[in-house]
């Protein structure tokens, strides 16, 4: 790693750290969402209902996929971030760990990325295999039908069958942002995008090849993204490898990495689950419902994903303070985070809800629609509120390897929703139905704090099993400070004389999965 991007994570004073992580993320998700309208504008020049209709069909499809290649790129992520993070947990910056990083250490790291980097590879292969034999059963089972079955089997069949791409993409855009880069992290972002849309153009308009157009585009242009990532970890990366020579997998490594990483996917599981309840639910009350469900949406995920882009940039600081046993800087990190959090949603609530009436009006002219989605909106609106604190208390387990809490939340929005949605429905009606998620959303944010206070160790340090802390009989242990927060000591969380807390891992190469 560069001596750049490893002080971003280790020394780096907070609000710094958290604009160079946060600000490309914000960037990525936002040019992300902005490029699926201009997608859909480009098969909508076909005037064809049944090949935009394919693609919100095939979107729980690309969730999944996506989902697999977060399980191992989360999951490795975070592993090879705790382990950077380890080698200072001899006693803060200054440390010889820190100035001469543990060979142990650095081979683990890089059999961790290999690792990440062959796993997602394999795993996206067998995917493609079973998606492009079933692709018309599935998009069967998504809701297509009629017309649209042909189209949405076709673009499904062509998203499997870049399935490895996609799935290696998600996890080296993990491994890359591991080391801090996150500026990189979004230049292979809109690499992609920008790709996507020159490829749109020519297989779309020019060739007109309509759906499979669009998913010969997409599948090129993360196979841009993909590239260009192997690239930096070839040519910029000091500590990742995805070279074969340095792929060595055991148990531990599996188990850590696949434990935190099965968080994705069970979250995505039940994120779909929720969205086919939830369309179920409301096909009852007419077209106009659905219709304001869907551009409510849209204006909700504009802040949602800029939240988005503060919880998953902060990730690696708050791996890689733990695996030093930084309490201070861990806890400052969520601190900080959640104020960003409060701040954004506050103030992009409060001007959407003031002007909301003349907002919706900008997507439809229907009175129905916007008289729902006015309605609906607002429930969103506090929704997100939720939804963002809940996303990093997520990031937190993740980050810490907290593997049992991070898997509660993941599945927590998908199984209360369902109780949820139809209890109010019967309590309240249409109202109760347009707030049921913001009562799950709630409720998980509920269930977030409580985990959070039975893992209050890792934030306080008290107790601590999961911090490395010294190694080789010396250092500072886990509260060993980073020397920039703005006065913060070197005690926070230290044993008796600076020494490590109780139970600290020995091993110079490998921080263990922790179970809250």
């Amino acid at each position: 790693m560069s001596t750049d991007h490893r002080s971003v994570l280790s020394s780096a004073p907070l609000w710094r750290a958290l604009i160079h992580l946060c600000i490309p993320m914000m960037a990525g998700f936002i040019v992300g969402a902005v490029y699926n309208i201009i997608n859909a504008g480009f098969i909508g020049t076909l005037h064809s209902t049944a090949l935009l209709a394919a693609l919100t069909f095939s979107l729980p499809v690309f969730a999944l996929i996506m989902a697999m290649g977060g399980v191992f790129g989360v999951g490795g992520g975070t592993l090879m971030s705790r382990l950077m993070g380890s080698e200072e947990a001899g006693g803060g910056e200054n440390a010889p760990a820190a100035a001469a990083p543990s060979e142990a250490t650095e081979a683990r790291i890089r059999a961790v990325s290999s690792f990440t980097f062959w796993g997602a590879l394999a795993a996206g292969a067998v995917l493609a295999v079973l998606g492009v034999v079933f692709a018309s059963p599935i998009a069967q089972a998504v809701g297509a039908s009629g017309d649209t079955l042909a189209p949405t089997a076709l673009y499904i069949a062509l998203m499997f069958g870049f399935c490895p791409v996609y799935v290696v993409c998600f996890a080296l855009e993990q491994v890359v942002r591991a080391e801090g880069a996150a500026v990189a992290s979004m230049t292979g972002l809109i690499a992609s995008t920008v790709a996507n849309l020159v490829f749109d153009v020519l297989f779309i308009l020019v060739l007109g090849w309509g759906v499979a157009g669009a998913g010969v585009a997409l599948g090129l242009s993360n196979l841009v993204m993909a590239g260009y990532y192997l690239w930096w970890i070839a040519r910029r990366s000091s500590h990742a490898s995805v070279s074969p020579r340095d792929l060595r997998v055991d148990g531990p490594m599996v188990r850590e990495v696949m434990g935190v990483g099965a968080s994705e996917l069970l979250q995505s599981s039940f994120l779909i689950v929720t969205t086919l309840v939830m369309n179920w639910v409301a096909v009852a009350y007419g077209a106009a419902l659905l219709a304001a469900m869907g551009v409510a949406l849209r204006i909700s995920q504009l802040p949602e994903m800029i939240c988005m882009g503060v919880f998953m940039g902060i990730i690696p600081l708050l791996a890689y303070a733990h695996g030093a046993g930084n309490v201070r800087r861990l806890r400052r990190g969520v601190l900080a985070s959640a104020a960003s959090i409060l701040g954004i949603t506050l103030v992009f609530s409060s001007v959407v809800f003031v002007f909301r009436d003349g907002v919706f009006a900008l997507f439809s002219a229907d009175p129905a629609v916007i008289d729902d989605g006015v309605k609906i909106l607002t429930a969103m609106l506090v929704a997100t509120l939720f939804n963002g604190f809940t996303g990093l208390a997520i990031a937190l387990f993740q980050a810490t390897g907290q593997m049992r809490n991070a898997a509660i939340m993941a599945v927590a929005q998908g199984v209360l929703f369902i109780p949820v949605v139809f209890g109010a429905r019967a309590l309240w009606g249409f109202t109760g139905v347009v707030w049921a998620m913001t009562i799950t959303e709630a409720l998980c944010f509920v269930a977030a704090l409580v985990l959070l206070w039975s893992s209050r160790a890792v934030l306080t340090g008290a107790g601590s099993s999961e911090a490395p802390g010294a190694r080789d009989g010396g250092g500072t242990g886990a509260g060993a400070d980073d020397g920039s927060d703005e006065g913060d000591g070197p005690g926070d969380g230290e044993g008796p004389d600076g020494a490590a807390p109780a139970g600290a891992a020995q091993h110079p190469g490998y921080l263990p999965a922790t179970s809250a």
